[in-house]
């Protein structure tokens, strides 16, 4: 029996033309002409970049909130000097001039704020992770529906130039059907020594690795069935919580994997790939901000040349998703209702860290710390 030739083992590729990248929508979406006034409750550090793209989109914010005024204060003497400030979330859900809230507390301290503004009548943007149980993000989804209201979930990580191309072309059916998405990220998150982070113990999978649980929803739908994963703490890492996660996606007609490397002090490199049945999709780059893209098909070879940034450009796409639903009268890009998929496949992943077992997705329905 002959053996195969190179060519059966994949040893030489296929030189294939360059032709053009498609038109894709994968910009940041802006509202026609719906400018609502924003009001934003937390003034953390992330909301820098909030306030930044809402800054650059034009937005107006209108209220800034925080608990400690200092730091409202400080916020809005950077990104919005006409922006009232005040200590009281409630003050902000109350003001019948503020039509969108900005929630950016974390899931167990947001949780009432959230409540309050969808009775109140405010369409709200949500920090993520959204919720720590998914009942209780249930409840908000139907609560927003009860008051004709919307809910969306700032996974700012959508809008992110080479992740938003691939999804729009997944989407359009460039690459058929997808069977595989891999995920490879190497970077250095030592940063969260020290800090209230490094006590969440299963930060990468959650706080971090939801980004992916969402990308990873966008391209293959509801085809996930079950989940493995695991965390180790690397050699010579400072922080408490563990920086090295990996799990293993079990989907309907496919498979998938996410890889954390977040003890990469040197030679940070984040790589996206996604095979179909018609196509793949490509993405390379030394980190987040900095990627190339490639669609191959049988036509040949194609390279966009993407515009903008994951930040601000992320943010500005997350708030702008929710402005065109207000606008249109549709759901969100970013609704709530799909994004209790991606906790569920983020949940699913925690429980089998913990438990050291294969767990099917919607098993696990809440997290605790």
């Amino acid at each position: 029996m002959s053996e195969p030739d190179a060519d059966s083992y994949a040893l030489k590729s296929t030189v294939l033309a360059e032709v053009a990248a498609p038109d894709l929508p994968y910009q940041p979406p802006t509202p026609r002409s719906y400018r609502p006034r924003i009001g934003v409750i937390g003034a953390g550090g992330i909301v820098s970049a909030h306030l930044d793209a809402y800054r650059t989109a034009g937005w107006e914010v209108a209220a800034i909130c925080n608990r400690t005024l200092s730091k409202a204060e400080a916020k809005a003497a950077e990104f919005a000097p006409r922006a009232r400030v005040c200590d009281r979330w409630q003050d902000v859900v109350d003001d019948p001039g503020i039509d969108v809230l900005d929630i950016t507390p974390h899931p167990a301290d947001r949780l009432p704020i959230i409540e309050a503004a969808l009775k109140a009548g405010k369409h709200v943007l949500s920090q993520k992770p959204f919720v720590l149980d998914l009942a209780e993000g249930r409840h908000l989804v139907d609560l927003a529906r009860q008051n004709g209201v919307k809910l969306a979930v700032n996974q700012n990580g959508r809008w992110a130039p080479h992740l938003a191309w691939m999804r729009e072309a997944v989407r359009a059916g460039l690459i058929g059907h997808v069977v595989s998405t891999h995920v490879s990220i190497h970077w250095n998150h030592g940063w969260i020594a020290g800090t209230p982070f490094e006590k969440i113990e299963d930060l990468i999978l959650y706080d971090f690795g939801i980004h992916w649980f969402d990308f990873l929803r966008s391209v293959i739908g509801s085809r996930a069935q079950s989940v493995f994963a695991t965390a180790a703490t690397a050699m010579g890492q400072t922080a408490k919580a563990p920086l090295l996660a990996q799990c293993l996606v079990r989907m309907e007609g496919g498979q998938a994997s996410l890889v954390f490397d977040g003890a990469t002090p040197h030679g940070s490199r984040d790589t996206t790939y996604i095979a179909g049945t018609q196509g793949s999709l490509h993405s390379d780059g030394p980190d987040l901000g900095k990627q190339a893209v490639t669609l191959t098909t049988a036509a040949g070879i194609a390279r966009p040349q993407l515009k903008g940034t994951w930040f601000n450009d992320g943010f500005r796409g997350a708030m702008g998703a929710l402005l065109v639903a207000i606008e249109d009268g549709t759901e969100p890009a970013n609704g709530a209702e799909e994004n209790l998929d991606s906790l569920a496949l983020a949940f699913a992943a925690i429980q089998s860290r913990r438990t050291g077992r294969e767990v099917r997705v919607g098993e696990a329905t809440r997290l605790s710390f």
